[in-house]
């Protein structure tokens, strides 16, 4: 990638970040006694997200080498998996600016269309293992508690949601869907020239594209589940973090409530996608998944307070790797994972 694109890249995401801690709705000084309250477990927390991220890498890691023949150095997917979440999470709508920075820093080792189906398929994947996430977590909750009415009709509704979810991307890894995503884009105002444009310059590439998130599937399973399972693991993993804090405030509270909090408050936020970082959305959800566990909602803003904290750290930390270790491919030293 040209250096006036990383640029780019920086500038706007230390923008969002200044965006972001201007609109932050509470007194600087609350944060401070908070942070004093949380101590020598917020940086553990810092470092268990260092390693979901190594999860993450891993997943995507399996799809880019699926068939062997391209060799990319494992920290340089890495930095590339930090840098995308970072852009993605300072971004209105996600997944708008940490793809191409993930393709466009790829295409040197692979090639444009490896690039570009291995991010779209890791896309997929990080999606699909949210769908399961949530779905599995029905029955967990079945298992540790009491189910009511409201509960069975609202539990009913996410399974729905879910499996009608998994459908469809199975059927996207079935038979490939990004020239179905561009036809799509053909018929949408605004867009539609340029879609058509593109579909016809690149129709070929596209096909290509679509022939290799197929042949994941169908041919290369063990990645495929290997990959799948990764993710399902990073989003367990991550749950220590609600736990971790928590813990700090009340001593009422078990792993699998953690996982379950994290579950139906990921989900509430992401039903409200287009706020950066999902500004109030995810401590809306937190403080009504905590709630739904019987404990106190104000340990849900807790909770969302200090993981904002931690996302910002993250971001800034993304922003600056974009600067960093940006080598030539035949520079680049290989590595497994």
């Amino acid at each position: 990638m040209k250096n006036k694109y990383r640029n780019l890249f920086l500038l706007f995401g230390v923008l969002a970040i200044v965006v972001m801690l201007c609109t932050m709705d509470m007194d600087y000084s609350d944060i401070w006694e908070n942070l004093k309250r949380v101590g020598f477990w917020f940086p553990v927390i810092m470092l268990l997200w260092f390693f979901v991220y190594l999860i993450n890498t891993c997943s995507w890691y399996l799809i880019i080498r699926d068939d062997r023949k391209y060799r990319v150095p494992f920290w340089t997917v890495c930095k590339l998996s930090i840098t995308g979440f970072a852009i993605n999470y300072a971004t209105p709508g996600g997944l708008m600016g940490g793809e191409p920075y993930r393709i466009m820093e790829l295409t040197p080792y692979v090639g444009v269309s490896k690039a570009t189906s291995s991010v779209i398929l890791y896309v997929m994947m990080h999606i699909f293992s949210h769908f399961w996430f949530w779905f599995l977590s029905i029955f967990l909750y079945i298992f540790l508690y009491p189910v009511n009415t409201f509960m069975a009709i609202l539990l009913t509704a996410i399974g729905a949601f879910c499996l009608l979810a998994i459908y469809f991307f199975a059927r996207g890894y079935k038979n490939g869907m990004t020239v179905k995503t561009f036809r799509f884009l053909q018929k949408v105002p605004f867009v539609k020239r340029w879609a058509h444009r593109f579909i016809v310059k690149q129709k070929d590439t596209l096909e290509q594209i679509d022939s290799q998130i197929a042949l994941l599937h169908s041919q290369h399973k063990i990645t495929f589940y290997s990959s799948l399972l990764l993710e399902l693991s990073a989003r367990i993993f991550s749950s220590l973090e609600i736990y971790i804090i928590l813990r700090v405030f009340t001593p009422e509270v078990s792993g699998w409530d953690c996982v379950l909090i994290l579950a139906f408050s990921s989900l509430f936020s992401n039903l409200i996608f287009f706020f950066p970082m999902q500004l109030g959305a995810r401590e809306g959800g937190l403080a009504l998944a905590v709630d739904g566990l019987h404990l106190s909602p104000a340990l849900g803003v807790y909770v969302g307070l200090i993981t904002r904290l931690r996302e910002l750290l993250w971001i800034a930390i993304g922003m600056v790797l974009i600067k960093v270790g940006n080598r030539k491919p035949a520079d680049s030293p290989s590595s497994e994972c």
